[in-house]
């Protein structure tokens, strides 16, 4: 069955209007308890959120539906998605429940949800919750069976000292200056704390959250934001996380931004040299550089390429056994720590890397070089632009063009109303007349 209320990472949408609603939430939690009823065993359900102001709107709501479904529920407050995957394993929980919308606006929201076993749900699960929120035969449990509420008041120290066992027993970030941009978002209290608890010099941007300035002028989506601090700053380099810190952007000393394709490629060559590395390659996502792929390819490792979406980066690396996966967008998973992607853990990947080489951020973290890639965002306000003749052609125009040297990639978002069109290759004038062609082509049949 086709989902209509899940997308790539969740239930996201505008707060307070369809589905992100109270009463739709509420119904939401109501299916999920149903489904993830599993035994007579005393169920538990955690729900953490980003700092939006209508977390404080959803939270009640998702915690009434647990709740008249006889599970008892932990709230643990703002902490980074990957927090509520470490936590719902930790906790024993049946269910673990994120309220964030990620890099997205304040006014956006979303629900994340993790099984017990700490991995975001399959399309098959997805589907069938979207069904039982249609079953009006649902029955709540009996009065006396009702769950219960409490917040649970140590659960950032959890999380931070879980992060900082995956830092290699022996090193330190003495002598480190760092600064790390919070985004004002979800890690805005543990990102710094495990930095300098690590030795580092911390100096923080985005850590002052007021429910409606996440990801604005900040975080992983605006990375000039912290090259201009580090430079400004004299810094050794910048960490920027978005707004639940499941992804991570890098600067180095001058400035000059590290994405997930380079990270990965750092911490893959790392692993590689130790023995460490599983799979033979790394698994990324359609959206990777090509350049990524050659450098890996010159090691004689395998990229593997799989949908936007690091769920699907995930299922990937638990079919074929791989340890290392991402995005380009900084969604990078190491499953040697984690389920989910997590901004803070390859952060410390990374500096692990710098601080064995003892050499400048710009001499280490840029590990190939990238090709030429463009990619431009097309609004719409409906129907299929992806299949009217004009656009079709229009991209079978550009594929021939770029030929087996370059890559060319259209894929509507999964979570706003945007086509995004993209291409790579090795001539950079001929990959931007190919991304405005087609683009050009899609604003025609829409009329945007």
């Amino acid at each position: 069955m086709a989902r209509k209320l899940f997308g790539t990472d969740g239930v996201r949408g505008l707060a307070n209007t369809e589905p992100i609603t109270p009463q739709t939430v509420l119904r939401l939690a109501v299916a999920v308890g149903h489904r993830f009823r599993r035994g007579d065993h005393r169920h538990l359900v955690v729900i953490g959120k980003d700092t939006r102001l209508s977390g404080y709107m959803l939270e009640p709501a998702l915690t009434a539906g647990f709740v008249s479904m006889g599970m008892d529920v932990v709230l643990v407050g703002p902490l980074p998605t990957p927090a509520l995957a470490v936590l719902t394993r930790s906790l024993r929980a049946d269910l673990g429940v994120v309220i964030s919308a990620s890099h997205n606006p304040y006014y956006d929201n979303g629900i994340k949800l993790f099984g017990p076993d700490g991995y975001k749900l399959s399309d098959d699960e997805e589907s069938e919750i979207e069904r039982l929120m249609e079953d009006p035969s649902l029955e709540p449990a009996e009065s006396a069976d009702l769950g219960r509420a409490r917040r649970l008041d140590d659960a950032q120290g959890r999380y931070i000292e879980y992060v900082k066992q995956t830092f290699p027993r022996g090193l330190r970030l003495d002598g480190l200056r760092i600064v790390v941009d919070c985004a004002n978002g979800a890690a805005y209290k543990v990102a710094p704390t495990v930095l300098w608890e690590l030795g580092a010099d911390v100096l923080p941007v985005g850590v002052d959250p007021d429910g409606t300035n996440i990801n604005r002028n900040c975080g992983a989506m605006v990375p000039e934001t912290i090259s201009e601090r580090v430079v400004a700053a004299g810094a050794d380099l910048g960490i920027a996380f978005d707004g639940d810190a499941d992804r991570v952007i890098i600067s180095d000393e001058n400035g000059r931004i590290i994405d997930g394709d380079q990270l990965m490629a750092l911490i893959a060559t790392d692993w590689q040299t130790s023995g460490r590395l599983q799979g033979g390659g790394v698994v990324a996502t359609v959206m990777s550089n090509l350049g990524f792929e050659r450098y890996l390819g010159r090691m004689g490792l395998d990229v593997v390429r799989v949908a936007v979406g690091d769920r699907y980066v995930v299922e990937q690396m638990r079919s074929g056994s791989y340890n290392v996966g991402g995005e380009q967008s900084g969604h990078i998973i190491l499953s040697d720590y984690g389920t989910t992607g997590d901004g803070l853990i390859a952060a410390l990947q990374s500096l692990a890397a710098l601080v064995i080489r003892d050499r400048a951020a710009s001499e280490v973290l840029s590990v190939f070089e990238t090709l030429p890639q463009i990619m431009e965002n097309v609004r719409f306000s409906g129907g299929a632009p992806l299949e009217d003749r004009l656009v079709r052609e229009a991209i079978a125009d550009g594929e021939t063009l770029l030929g087996a040297d370059g890559r060319l990639v259209i894929r509507k978002s999964g979570t706003e109303p945007v086509i995004r069109v993209m291409a790579q290759g090795d001539d950079e004038a001929l990959i931007g007349n190919v991304v405005r062609d087609i683009v050009g082509a899609i604003e025609q049949v829409s009329g945007s």
